[in-house]
């Protein structure tokens, strides 16, 4: 059976990685290595991809960091969490939820929702 929290964890943890090596592990342990990310933002694919996405991220929210929303849950091959990203220890600024398809206990493919985005 696929632990949907450790799954939801690894994704996070991935996100909030700094460190490209360590990212890198993180990646390989979370994601398929044909792993699809979209969200109405950004797109990625395969583990360099998504790997671009958080460096983007980190690049342009310095300093914030993810955490989860909640608990996971799903059903058959699908997860679904929520998110939140701000800086540590306040509120969030930006919320979202996430939509994964696993499979061997990786995340195949995930489709992003922002819930909640500041004011441009």
């Amino acid at each position: 059976m696929t632990d949907l929290n450790t799954i939801a964890e690894n994704y996070i943890t991935a996100w909030n990685e700094s460190d490209a090596a360590r990212r890198q592990a993180l990646l390989k342990a979370t994601f398929t290595e044909d792993v699809s990310y979209r969200d109405p933002i950004m797109q990625g694919d395969g583990h360099d991809g998504v790997a671009a996405l958080i460096d983007g991220v980190q690049q342009r929210f310095a300093g914030f960091r993810f955490s989860l929303k909640g608990k996971p849950d799903g059903f058959g091959d699908t997860i679904r969490f929520s998110w939140n990203l701000g800086p540590e220890g306040t509120d969030s600024v930006i919320e979202g939820t996430d939509i994964g398809v696993i499979e061997n206990g990786r995340l195949k493919s995930v489709t992003g929702f922002l819930d909640k985005v500041p004011a441009q």
